[in-house]
């Protein structure tokens, strides 16, 4: 992962400082630098950066009205001699605040926090597994994850769920929870069971087989099943 990043100051011997340190890094790849904040904007409205090395006092826009001038922020390190504005800085949300002549080993913290942020901004989050919650007595609520059931098999007012592991019984009409269920993973194949397409291990005749145990296709579903699995 690389950060390019741009350099805004109005000080050529500043400029050569942050050069000279980043050429020391590694996955920080300096694009251009700056003298003026008022072409950074400009810059901005057409090219992307990571981050930002940014002075404070510069003519006729300053660090600090640059900063609030721009509305997607990349990242931004301000780099000045003042101390005066880190408050109004970190208001603005400003990632960290050099005071110059600034050592290397400050600059290299800031760096790396700025490298630590954009592995968090590029994390894939990983998707919640589609689910939900059983009443399976008056209190308890029992999350299950849909790609663990394998059978619902109706009981007159009640419904078993049987998942890889575990057996559930509720107060539901089999009709009213296969709806409930997305129909691309769960098929209903007679009066009394509904099954997990993907958990089919085999189909003979009017059955098929789930962990070992075979289940009657009703006469009514057989057609419709037997499109779905085999399709």
């Amino acid at each position: 992962m690389n950060l390019n990043c741009i350099i805004v100051d109005d000080e050529p011997l500043a400029v050569q400082v942050i050069k000279n340190y980043l050429a020391q890094i590694k996955n920080v790849h300096l694009v251009t630098s700056f003298n003026s904040a008022i072409d950074t904007v400009d810059y901005l409205r057409d090219h992307k950066v990571d981050l930002i090395f940014l002075d404070i006092n510069m003519p006729i826009l300053d660090g600090m009205n640059f900063i609030k001038s721009i509305d997607q922020k990349p990242m931004i390190i301000i780099t000045t001699a003042y101390t005066e504005y880190a408050v109004e800085s970190y208001k603005l949300e400003v990632l960290d605040y050099l005071v110059k002549p600034i050592p290397f080993p400050r600059f290299l913290q800031a760096v790396n926090k700025a490298l630590d942020h954009q592995k968090i901004l590029n994390r894939v989050p990983i998707p919640e597994k589609e689910h939900l919650f059983l009443k399976i007595d008056n209190k308890r609520m029992k999350k299950v994850f849909l790609d663990d059931i394998l059978v619902i098999e109706s009981l007159k007012d009640y419904i078993k769920i049987k998942t890889s592991s575990e057996r559930y019984i509720i107060h539901q009409t089999l009709s009213s929870f296969t709806d409930s269920l997305p129909a691309h993973k769960f098929i209903r194949i007679h009066r009394s069971y509904t099954i997990a397409i993907d958990k089919v291990e085999a189909l003979e005749g009017n059955t098929v087989e789930i962990k070992g145990t075979k289940y009657t296709i009703g006469r009514s579903y057989i057609e419709e099943v037997k499109g779905i699995i085999l399709q």
